[in-house]
């Protein structure tokens, strides 16, 4: 009303008990400042906005006092104003558009400073993705592409990587832009960092994907940085002493050890991993031999030989296995250390007596040093073992030693004995070529004999089959040596194959049918005799039925 009749003294009066009386009712500034500006009165306006600020209100009457002094070119008090600003709301909004400020008028140098105050000023606990992408992009804008590279670079290592996605994102659009090939897989590379470290982060047991993280920092070839990734891979051990949780884990050692040896060629430290790894592992319910294995090639590796014996000499009397025992006795070999390699293999049967495979190496070695005797004499305490788990092997092996050492008769006494423990055909077909083999003037009556003496022991067999196998083998071979007579007589050994049916029971004796089976019916056993009249028989009459209608057809013609 007092302006409306131009009344300005008075309006101001008003003003002036209103702002007072309510000093925290913004409307009313806003109103005085607005007349005093719209009556030229830029100085009353600029004092109303001091009185105004005295009372340090939120930040949007600072930011309008900011674009009243810009209206007038009054840049150094828009500073002034953004200095006082910073100190009363100190956000890290309010530094960003004060940096602004001075870029937006071509203050660069200010607007660097700025920002250097506000990283300064929040310091490394109160860091802020925002401010640093702003002051990257300033410097974008001013062509300092290296200047906003370290930025982000120094935000990236500082900042925790859940706040950084926005870095990130900024920093890899500002190396398509500007930078080369190794600068863009170097954001990559912070980037698939970040995401492991958020995967270990949420499982540390989870090692598949430790060993894709320490791939990811060993092509930087940082070792102070790859080794502390290493040792806070192993420090997540399995938290229950189960084998199958430690497979994956115990080869974050393994390849710990083989980096300090290989690429940091640290011979003392890969030492010291190695035998941390062994005191960690519960050898009393689990070992792995693997890392015993690589212990001691480390160290013969480094010329000591007495450290890599003691390491699997400990092993062995720790936690014996039969890798171990294969690595030491191998190692040994090499070094030909044959006198070692006995008292190992002595030691391996003690422990494993049942192992064939044993039993043949120590053997073989033997043999190979020219002693037949302590050959032979270990071949004949394997196979008077009470328990093996592959005989068949064993017994292979003698006898080819003693064909090897043209030891016929003793290779014949071999097969008798074996005869008598096991009527196996393949037994009877490898000993009647044995005797083929010899190429003598009675190798095929020999050979012969065998056969018929393992057809007369498998009559009373069950297994057909192994029969049939024998029978074809025998027929293989009187085809090649034998004559018209020998030959007729194995045809008329040969069985008939027939189709038959039998009963099928479930498991708890119900009814399920019948199925079809073939089986064998061989000509020689008397069992089978009825059986094969009665087969004639009925071949007979399905051959008369067939012929009698023929026979019909010929008697009407006739007529």
């Amino acid at each position: 009303m007092e302006m409306k009749n131009r009344q300005v003294n008075h309006a101001r009066n008003i003003w002036d008990r209103a702002i007072t009386i309510l000093p925290r009712a913004n409307q009313f500034w806003y109103k005085y400042t607005y007349m005093e500006e719209m009556l030229g009165n830029v100085a009353g306006a600029r004092q109303v906005f001091e009185r105004w600020m005295e009372w340090e209100p939120e930040e949007q009457p600072w930011f309008t006092y900011v674009k009243f002094e810009l209206r007038y070119k009054e840049f150094d008090r828009v500073r002034n104003i953004y200095e006082r600003l910073i100190l009363v709301h100190p956000i890290i909004k309010n530094w960003i558009k004060y940096a602004n400020f001075e870029d937006h008028n071509s203050f660069s140098s200010n607007a660097r400073s700025v920002y250097e105050r506000a990283i300064e000023f929040f310091g490394e606990d109160n860091m802020d993705e925002n401010l640093f992408v702003s002051f990257a992009k300033f410097e974008e804008r001013q062509k300092e592409f290296e200047r906003s590279r370290v930025i982000y670079k120094y935000a990236l290592e500082h900042i925790p990587k859940e706040h950084a996605q926005n870095l990130f994102k900024n920093y890899t659009i500002l190396e398509k832009k500007y930078g080369d090939r190794e600068g863009i897989e170097d954001v990559i590379v912070s980037k698939r960092k970040f995401q492991y470290e958020e995967e270990v982060k949420a499982n540390p047991n989870n090692y598949d994907s430790w060993f894709d993280y320490l791939r990811l920092v060993e092509s930087d070839n940082n070792e102070e940085v790859i080794r502390d990734v290493y040792e806070r891979a192993i420090a997540n051990v399995p938290p229950t002493p189960d084998k199958r949780l430690w497979r994956r884990y115990i080869y974050l050692w393994i390849n710990y050890a083989l980096y300090e040896e290989l690429e940091a060629k640290d011979m003392e430290r890969t030492r010291q991993v190695y035998k941390a790894c062994i005191d960690l592992i519960p050898h009393k319910k689990f070992t792995f031999a693997k890392i015993w294995l690589l212990y001691a090639q480390f160290e013969v590796r480094q010329k000591e030989l007495q450290a890599a014996r003691k390491a699997l000499g400990f092993a062995i009397g720790k936690c014996p296995k039969d890798k171990i025992f294969k690595g030491y006795i191998e190692l040994e070999l090499q070094l030909r250390e044959f006198d070692r390699c006995r008292i190992l293999y002595e030691k391996f049967l003690e422990f494993h007596p049942e192992n064939c495979t044993t039993w043949m190496k120590y053997a073989e070695l033997e043999s190979i040093l020219g002693d037949e005797v302590r050959a032979r004499a270990l071949y004949e305490l394997a196979i008077n073992q009470a328990k093996l788990d592959m005989p068949e092997m064993l017994w292979k092996a003698y006898i080819d030693f003693e064909i090897e050492q043209e030891e016929y008769n003793r290779t014949r006494d071999l097969y008798h004995r074996l005869l008598e423990r096991t009527q196996h055909v393949k037994v009877w077909i490898s000993f009647s070529q044995f005797e083929l083999s010899l190429g003598t003037t009675e190798a095929v009556l020999e050979c012969r004999k065998i056969y018929e003496k393992a057809n007369k022991s498998l009559r009373h067999s069950d297994e057909k089959e192994e029969r049939l196998m024998l029978l074809e083998s025998w027929k293989d071979f009187e085809d090649e040596y034998g004559d018209l007579e020998t030959q007729e007589k194995i045809r008329k050994e040969m069985p008939k194959r027939v189709k038959k049916r039998r009963k099928i029971e479930t498991e708890d004796g119900s009814d399920a049918g019948w199925e079809e089976y073939y089986d064998y019916i061989f000509p020689t056993d008397e069992a089978n005799q009825p059986s094969l009249k009665l087969l004639a028989l009925a071949k007979r009459w399905k051959k008369d039925q067939t012929d009698k209608p023929k026979n019909e057809e010929e008697d009407e013609d006739d007529q």
